[in-house]
């Protein structure tokens, strides 16, 4: 799915730079958006918009602003392909867990984040023990399958569990953050309102309440037991 949004991009005239992280955000004399620091150099930009998952509040901090997140690993894993034999995905908040098969029939397996906030990529074993042993309990035709790989990614999460999605106190300078678990999943959502708040300097109706001013003003958004994957 990434490479479609990616060549769709590129047919639109994206330019799209690959193994080249971004370091800092500058920021002007008038404190508006310079640009960011890279790798490879500076790039010169009126609007940045910051959609960096685990390391937003990194960045955020080389531009000046704290954010309410905080980090955590989250870890997937899928099995070796057998046929088709499971529709749709099944998510249990007993046993904390969800299933479903990809078209390759790979049994995509997952559950919440590990209980320590890291930068590292590398979680815990301890979450896979619980995660495949609900697994198990839940499907037990699943008992003897083989994982075939895990990976590990970085979230980060508000303490409303709702996202950030918005304009920022900097001038030309927004952010797309907070999704937890839920990132991937709302990527299409997620994108087409921070592509038309940056395009209008201006929150879609939306997005409108999803601002980091809600953190001060008190207006939450509580929606923790909302999971994306279950939707």
């Amino acid at each position: 799915m990434a490479w479609g949004y990616a060549r769709a991009a590129a047919a639109r005239g994206v330019d799209i730079i690959q193994n080249c992280p971004v370091t800092a955000i500058r920021r002007g004399a008038d404190g508006a958006v310079e640009g960011v620091k890279t790798a490879r150099g500076f790039i010169r930009a009126k609007k940045v918009a910051v959609s960096a998952a685990g390391h937003t509040s990194v960045l955020m901090n080389s531009a000046g602003i704290r954010m309410p997140l905080e980090s955590y690993p989250l870890q997937a894993l899928v099995s070796e392909p057998v046929k088709p034999c499971f529709p749709c995905v099944v998510m249990s908040n007993t046993v904390h867990a969800y299933i479903s098969q990809s078209d390759k029939g790979e049994l995509v397996i997952g559950s919440g984040t590990d209980q320590y906030t890291s930068y590292s990529q590398r979680g815990g074993l301890p979450l896979i023990e619980h995660t495949l042993a609900a697994i198990c309990e839940v499907f037990p035709i699943f008992n003897r399958m083989r994982m075939l790989r895990k990976r590990d990614g970085i979230v980060d999460v508000t303490p409303d569990r709702s996202p950030i999605l918005g304009k920022l106190p900097v001038p030309g300078l927004y952010v797309n953050c907070g999704w937890g678990t839920d990132g991937f999943k709302a990527t299409p959502g997620a994108g087409h309102l921070l592509a038309w708040t940056v395009a209008r300097d201006a929150p879609h109706p939306i997005n409108a309440p999803f601002t980091l001013e809600r953190f001060t003003t008190g207006r939450l958004i509580d929606e923790a037991a909302a999971a994306a994957v279950a939707h």
